[in-house]
């Protein structure tokens, strides 16, 4: 009885362990990561009064990708397998003041091919505030009533988050680590 529970054990212990693989990527080597290298042409503070008209945009964002491990050659094939193809961006935001209201996240959709290893990739005006966030709360309220109800303050300060999100040629799912930044609103 003894010997049977310990067979069944190594059974179910090495099923884990093949079904938990990654039987796709495992054919190429390495990995890669996404990375946000730079971004510039941000103004740190705004008017919602001034933006009705349109998006808020980043002027440039650089993205790189690069090797997990970077003592990994990779064939040419291999190398071309871990470019990424981009899918979207997402940008959350966080109060740095008092507030506990925040915008609806952005969700845009995006293209592109961020080469592994290669040149950087350079995204143009970004858009990271859109009419969704403007027309909620709490930005609205400063175009309703040009101050935050909730705190009573004529300047709103928010945390930007956005993250980049693509898939390898090869199929694996790669996202950015949060590139942030911070931005002051008023009416």
């Amino acid at each position: 009885m003894k010997t049977q529970r310990t067979i069944l054990f190594l059974l179910i212990a090495a099923s884990l362990a093949v079904t938990s693989c990654r039987s796709r990527t495992d054919r190429t080597p390495g990995g890669v990561i996404l990375s946000v290298t730079d971004f510039n042409g941000l103004p740190v503070s705004l008017s919602v009064g001034n933006i009705q008209t349109g998006d808020l945009q980043i002027g440039n964002v650089t993205l790189r990708n690069f090797f997990k491990d970077p003592a990994t050659d990779p064939t040419p094939i291999g190398h071309e397998l871990e470019s990424i193809e981009l899918r979207s961006y997402e940008v959350t935001y966080r109060r740095r003041d008092a507030g506990s209201r925040v915008p609806p996240p952005a969700v845009q959709g995006i293209f592109g091919l961020v080469e592994a290893g290669g040149a950087p990739f350079l995204l143009r005006n970004v858009p990271y505030i859109t009419h969704d966030q403007i027309l909620s709360v709490p930005l609205k309220d400063l175009l309703d009533f040009g101050r935050d109800t909730e705190t009573g303050t004529a300047v709103i300060t928010l945390e930007c988050s956005m993250r980049f999100f693509g898939r390898t040629l090869s199929g694996d799912e790669v996202a950015s680590e949060p590139a942030k930044f911070t931005i002051e609103v008023t009416p």
